[in-house]
């Protein structure tokens, strides 16, 4: 228990962070509002002629009778468009976090200085499109993991009792996993720190990383929720991976101590 309020202490850490630095907040909300912008055109653009797209690629049901095409094809058109939408939330973190590389990484190095004791942050030194292709490549790989995860809990969705309690439940707290692998990845890089041993570093301490990630899933359900808590949410993730690291933070004091011991109790 502990450990899952240490995890929501560093979220709430995060928010306040740049409630603090209200300039990096403005930069941090720029990203999000793109993908917002481009998924929703994207959305619009499926409403509109998804249902030409679906008539297109069944040419067998061309000849149907009443109302058994209009079924069959409107059928298929609420799945399609189920499935684009749900494809833009599992990867909307991925696309905002990719088109706000350099402002996300501006960021986290604002945070890693404001709280490092010698005032410095930890750098790449690998160009812009290097880091670019680095975050593309594990993003994908994310996904695909989730992906697989998303399959199976889909399947136990069908087993009685359990696939209406359990099922849920453990859904909200792998998208958390993988969610604050994502954002701790911005840090994580800085310090050359690999997919894979990001991925050891964090199932080490998986309360932690439920305490920070689950609560933040719940929230991005809300919609535009995400935008408005994506920089916050950067700047938690960076001051967790220090954590996790075993590295020292200037804040580090009676008043932090304080504040984890309110969240705990």
């Amino acid at each position: 228990m502990r450990d899952l309020a240490a995890g929501f202490s560093f979220l709430l850490k995060g928010q306040r962070w740049v409630a603090r630095h209200g300039r990096h907040y403005g930069f941090g909300l720029l990203p999000g509002l793109i993908t917002l912008v481009l998924y929703v055109a994207l959305l619009v653009v499926l409403a509109l002629w998804g249902e030409d797209a679906v008539a297109w690629s069944t040419p067998f049901a061309d000849h149907w009778s009443s109302p058994w095409q209009g079924l069959f094809r409107g059928f298929l058109t609420a799945v399609f468009f189920a499935l684009g939408l749900l494809l833009a939330v599992l990867t909307f973190t991925a696309v905002t976090l990719l088109i706000g590389q350099p402002f996300y990484e501006n960021l986290s190095e604002k945070v890693d200085r404001d709280v490092s004791p010698d005032g410095t942050a930890p750098e790449s030194g690998l160009p812009l499109w290097r880091e670019l292709w680095i975050s593309a490549r594990d993003s994908l790989r994310i996904l695909l993991r989730a992906a697989l995860w998303g399959v199976l809990l889909f399947a136990c969705g069908f087993l009685p009792f359990v696939g209406q309690t359990a099922v849920p439940v453990i859904g909200f707290f792998v998208t958390g996993f993988f969610l604050t692998e994502e954002l701790s990845a911005v840090a994580l890089q800085r310090r050359d720190v690999e997919l894979r041993a990001r991925l050891a570093l964090l199932r080490s301490r998986r309360t932690l990383v439920w305490g920070f990630g689950t609560p933040l899933a719940v929230a991005f359900l809300v919609p535009f929720v995400a935008v408005f808590l994506m920089p916050g949410a950067v700047a938690g993730a960076t001051l967790m991976a220090r954590e996790l690291l075993g590295e020292e933070n200037a804040g580090d004091g009676p008043e932090d101590e304080t504040e984890e011991e309110a969240v705990t109790s």
